[in-house]
């Protein structure tokens, strides 16, 4: 166990796994145990999808997570009630429910995702990105398409996981190999989010971009040019900085 696993206290580590409360850091998330979490918030798991998640008790959160949302649907637990639930780790789950569930088309699965992506609660709002961009990035066109509108949205939240859902790159998470190496056909997304006055929009749209500039350096130098010779706004200015922190 790591150090900052080991300095939770117990009873605050009790009330996590009972899904009592929400975790206030990453560390309070991964040191959740998704059995016990799963046996105090949905009983209906029963002894033998327990027993699967404790044999999965040394794997990669991620992919806990993807075994906590099968589970789910092998139980057919109410969806209506992860998503309301206390512990963020179980509307999380939530997320890798709608990105599982079969039947569903692309835009009806980013409906669902919705509430989620708009959470609360930061790790939510991770989660509902990460367990929805494999389906996304399958159907990139659809998904860049379905996600513009987004990007006018009066919720921050919202505007930023219509970019961060398809970057490049990313974090826990695949790459998109299309976009690593055409990463214009992400400007229709990327274009109205080049002013957001939200720092929390402005760092993703950075970051997609620093993404880019790890194959495609001299499109995202001309982007950048192009915004700020088009638009030179303090937003703009702090985008472009932080895109380009990678290149020489």
């Amino acid at each position: 166990m790591s150090r900052g696993i080991a300095d939770i206290a117990p009873a605050r580590l009790a009330l996590l796994n009972a899904g009592s409360v929400a975790s206030a850091t990453l560390t309070e998330g991964l040191a959740i145990d998704f059995a016990r979490l799963l046996a105090a918030a949905v009983p209906a798991i029963g002894g033998d999808g327990l027993a699967r998640m404790e044999a999965q008790a040394e794997a990669g959160i991620t992919r806990r997570m993807a075994l906590a949302a099968q589970l789910l649907l092998e139980a057919n637990v109410d969806l209506a009630q992860l998503q309301v639930h206390p512990s963020d780790t179980v509307r999380g789950w939530a997320c890798f429910v709608i990105a599982a569930q079969a039947g569903l088309t692309l835009p009806q699965r980013l409906a669902a995702m919705r509430p989620l992506a708009d959470d609360g609660h930061f790790g939510v709002r991770e989660w509902a990105w990460l367990a929805l961009r494999p389906r996304l990035a399958a159907s990139l066109e659809e998904a860049l398409a379905l996600l513009v509108p987004w990007t006018g949205e009066a919720s921050e939240r919202l505007r930023r996981f219509a970019c961060e859902a398809l970057r490049p790159r990313g974090v826990w998470c695949a790459h998109i190999t299309e976009l690593k190496q055409q990463p214009q056909l992400a400007l229709p997304l990327l274009e109205p989010l080049r002013a957001d006055p939200a720092v929390y929009v402005q760092d993703a749209v950075a970051n997609w971009l620093n993404d880019a500039a790890k194959t495609r350096p001299d499109w995202v130098r001309g982007v950048c040019a192009q915004w700020l010779a088009d638009s030179p706004a303090a937003a703009t200015l702090r985008i472009c900085k932080r895109a380009q922190r990678s290149l020489s």
